[in-house]
């Protein structure tokens, strides 16, 4: 494509093909098997779903799918004080955010971990982003991985859980919905671009 450039390939256990490509229209982003995980478009995706949220009192957060840590940048802008922790199964994705997206900037506790495997704390904001390419694991949608969600959710807090949205993608993420409506309280549906946010309060 025209002014697009790439600038690093990476091969990663847990993600398989890691591309860095800088675009015109785009700017930095990071690919994984051909998907813009971090960066590009999917900083617009989750400018559009955070503008949604209408807490002000978010002290802690937390990230489960870190990524190169697009999400961070968006959520240090909206709340500069809030403490954030940010969970990533793959090291490669954490070094290129740091090298390209400017994600060492962002004052965030990372920890290299299974996020199935939580963090201690309680939070008022959780962001479930957990995709390895363009799959999202069955483990993160069982009881097991809900229930915990909920037990370190605040009182007042909100979970988002971001699902593709596009073809075989629909079924999967609407099923996932219906689960999620009998373990909230409230589910909103909230539709960016080609992919469906669940935002959940208990």
């Amino acid at each position: 494509m025209f002014g697009t450039k790439v600038l690093e390939v990476r091969h990663s256990k847990f993600n398989k093909d890691i591309k860095v490509v800088k675009s015109l229209g785009f700017g930095t982003y990071i690919q994984v098997n051909g998907l813009t995980q971090s960066g590009g478009v999917v900083e617009s995706i989750w400018k559009s779903t955070l503008k949604k949220i209408n807490n002000k009192d978010i002290k802690n957060c937390l990230i489960l799918g870190l990524g190169g840590g697009t999400v961070v940048k968006l959520i240090r802008k909206k709340y500069p004080n809030v403490k954030i922790v940010g969970v990533e199964i793959d090291p490669l994705m954490v070094k290129l955010g740091n090298t390209y997206l400017g994600l060492e900037e962002s004052k965030v506790d990372i920890k290299i971990q299974d996020a199935f495997k939580l963090t201690k704390g309680i939070f008022d904001l959780i962001i479930v982003d957990t995709y390895c390419g363009n799959k999202f694991p069955k483990k993160f949608e069982s009881e097991k991985f809900l229930n915990n969600i909920k037990k370190i959710l605040s009182n007042h807090g909100l979970v988002i859980f971001n699902r593709l949205f596009y073809k075989d993608n629909r079924k999967d993420a609407l099923k996932f919905g219906e689960k999620l409506k009998q373990n909230f309280k409230i589910v909103d549906f909230f539709y960016p671009q080609a992919n469906l946010m669940f935002i959940c309060r208990k």
